[in-house]
């Protein structure tokens, strides 16, 4: 785009072999809105011309070495200077027809000398003013064109933006509708079970009601329970995550025996699913975690592995490193396509069709689980083939345990600003 300096300033060209004919051209010509440039040759002059851009060019005819027609014929052989109109100059009589000639090459005009002030003076504003006319239609035209390209830019930003939009609402409904079933089934069975309940003792059949069976009653009511307050936790802490206010309370916790009790705590569950859980931690591993979140991470892993584990065996190891520790939670189930891996970890997402996926959850476990172990500065990966089963590890680093857990101020949980790829979610709750 032409600047201010650029638009004001007409550039005018004049070339003479005569010194006060360049002198006294200039003298006639010069005013505040143009700037004159001198040339006494040919090859002087296709130097300036391809240097700057004229407005005009005011050019003798009969000079020594390269004639003005000669010029001209350059000029017009040249991309750059053959749009700039030539007024020849000359002091021939008319009778040679130099005129002619002048015009053959390309002039928009022709001057006899001596000159007439008035008819100089006269051409050289109109070429002038058509070079600012000229001009400004380009800076308009380089306008109107940035102007369409940010128009065009700001389609494309508000498109994506639309897309966006479309998909967060989709989100929302899917969302909206798998809590909704999820919940209602756990909701559907406590339901039922208290209706057949009311019935039998409406029947006064009080001996159904003996310790076994009210046991069997409880476990099955805890179950259900259970089973939603986990799905409630869970779109709490999404909440939590999305606005913020999640925190860690960093404690003295030692690793391995964590993971001994949650192996054990899972044990009746994995035997019931024909499945169990092998603990490989050889020693302990102190560092400075939130114990209640490292507990949601490691279920979290352990529990996909047995849903999706096909009854298989599951293999947990703990390995310590000189400033982390890496915990890997391995299955024997179908595994996670390559592809699919590519959107894992995000809230929502399941490889598999959720049509032929009876597991249930909202697909926010790996999700949440991703959340934690960035808040403790750690990392969480998967490595799967196809019916290979799928092996999660999850690195945390050890902080200082000198620090008392008293002086410790909780940590908020950070949510990364850009969306994290959409990956797999055959394997979260």
């Amino acid at each position: 785009m032409l600047n201010t300096d650029d638009r004001q300033t007409a550039k005018v060209l004049i070339v003479d072999d005569l010194p006060g004919n360049l002198l006294a051209l200039n003298a006639l010509i010069r005013q505040d809105d143009r700037r004159i440039y001198e040339a006494s040759c040919g090859e002087d002059a296709l130097n300036l011309l391809l240097a700057h851009d004229f407005a005009l060019a005011i050019v003798d005819v009969q000079m020594p070495g390269m004639s003005g027609f000669e010029l001209a014929e350059l000029m017009r052989g040249t991309e750059k200077t053959r749009h700039i109109p030539i007024v020849f100059v000359s002091a021939a009589g008319k009778e040679l027809n130099y005129a002619f000639t002048g015009y053959e090459t390309g002039a928009v005009d022709f001057l006899y000398k001596p000159l007439d002030v008035h008819a100089v003076k006269s051409k050289v504003n109109v070429f002038v003013e058509l070079h600012h006319q000229r001009s400004e239609t380009r800076r308009q035209v380089l306008a109107l064109e940035k102007a369409r390209q940010e128009q065009e830019l700001l389609m494309r930003e508000l498109q994506t933006t639309q897309g966006e939009l479309r998909a967060a609402l989709r989100m929302r409904d899917d969302f909206m509708a798998m809590a909704a079933h999820e919940l209602r089934t756990p909701l559907n069975t406590l339901l039922l079970e208290s209706h057949l309940r009311k019935m039998q003792l409406d029947r006064g059949h009080i001996a159904l009601f003996d310790a076994t069976h009210l046991q069997k009653m409880v476990a099955n009511d805890k179950r259900q329970i259970q089973s939603m307050v986990r799905l409630i936790d869970d779109m709490l802490d999404v909440s939590r995550i999305r606005s913020n206010t999640l925190s860690i309370r960093p404690a003295p916790v030692e690793l391995s025996a964590l993971l001994e009790r949650l192996v054990g705590n899972l044990a009746h569950q994995a035997a019931a699913m024909g499945s169990s859980i092998a603990l490989h931690a050889d020693q302990p591993v102190n560092g400075l975690w939130d114990e209640f979140r490292i507990e949601q991470v490691v279920v979290n892993l352990l529990t996909n592995a047995l849903r999706y584990g096909k009854g298989r065996p599951v293999a947990v190891w703990l390995t310590p490193g000189s400033d982390s520790v890496r915990i890997d939670v391995r299955d024997q189930g179908d595994g996670i396509a390559l592809e699919d891996q590519q959107r894992i970890f995000e809230q929502f997402e399941r490889a598999v069709d959720t049509g032929r996926d009876a597991t249930g959850g909202l697909g926010l476990g790996l999700y949440i689980t991703r959340q934690l172990v960035d808040a403790h500065g750690g990392s969480i990966s998967v490595q799967s083939r196809p019916g290979e089963g799928a092996e999660f590890s999850v690195v945390l680093p050890l902080t200082s345990p000198g620090e008392p857990a008293a002086q410790q101020r909780p940590r908020a949980m950070h949510t990364p600003g850009a969306a994290a790829t959409p990956e797999h979610e055959k394997m979260t709750g």
